[in-house]
């Protein structure tokens, strides 16, 4: 397989793309892995991952940290950060986004593995961090510390 034909049926890299106005109308793309026969972690990091609450409309926050181990498929980065910022109409819980972020991003892949951390910023004094992974990571690949503290407020 060439390079050029792994990106084949692309529709939102290359151009401007209009923000999908739900995560449901969200396309998740991929491209083929062509390092499939390697185990290896890929990493991404959203810092400013922004949804509502379902009962007030205020914006909620998080840090987003994604780890997978990919089988045949990587997921195109430009339509992870469409469908993420498809998040900020969208009102839903913390553990409801966090974990339909995980449920998607497997349907998609089918990796090997994924686990992702929801570190959310406090509303109402209360800090809710969620994390979802699929199952043990597999054994010889490095998975590094997600690296986001715990949240510690002002002291």
């Amino acid at each position: 397989m060439t390079e050029e034909n792994i990106y084949t049926g692309l529709t939102q890299l290359g151009g401007q793309t209009e923000m999908p106005q739900s995560p449901e109308a969200a396309q998740l793309e991929r491209v083929s892995n062509p390092q499939a026969d390697v185990a290896y972690c890929v990493r991404f990091a959203a810092p400013e991952f922004t949804s509502l609450c379902p009962m007030t409309g205020q914006p909620d926050f998080a840090h987003l940290v994604i780890d997978y181990v990919p089988g045949d498929w990587l997921v195109e980065s430009k339509s992870l950060k469409l469908f993420l910022g498809s998040f900020r109409n969208h009102g839903a819980f913390h553990e409801d986004c966090t974990v339909t972020i995980a449920r998607r991003l497997v349907d998609t892949l089918a990796p090997q593995w994924l686990r992702i951390g929801g570190y959310w910023y406090p509303r109402g004094g209360i800090p809710i961090d969620v994390f979802y992974q699929t199952g043990p990571a597999p054994e010889g690949v490095w998975i590094p510390e997600q690296g986001v503290a715990p949240y510690r407020g002002r002291g």
